[in-house]
């Protein structure tokens, strides 16, 4: 990620979706991905822009858009 070491210790994610019952087959409808990223205080725009762009570039965003509502968030934290 924009030269930023991605260990488990910098970067995680938690994601959630949303089944439904759509014309009695149950769907996903709805995921939300939020990412949580330690980076060194002179990453914090270049995380930022990764994150913005991440979608563009994920095989997985890419097969589900325009079927699955998908929402990606990003809790950016510096290194002290």
């Amino acid at each position: 990620m924009r030269e930023i070491p991605a260990t488990r210790n910098v970067l995680t994610a938690a994601v959630e979706g949303d089944i439904e019952a759509i014309e009695k087959v149950l769907r996903i409808t709805r995921i939300r991905v939020r990412y949580r990223l330690t980076v060194p205080p002179d990453k914090r725009e270049s995380a930022e822009r990764a994150v913005a762009n991440h979608p563009a570039a994920c095989p997985a965003w890419n097969t589900v858009r325009g079927c699955i509502e998908i929402s990606i968030q990003a809790d950016i934290n510096e290194e002290p």
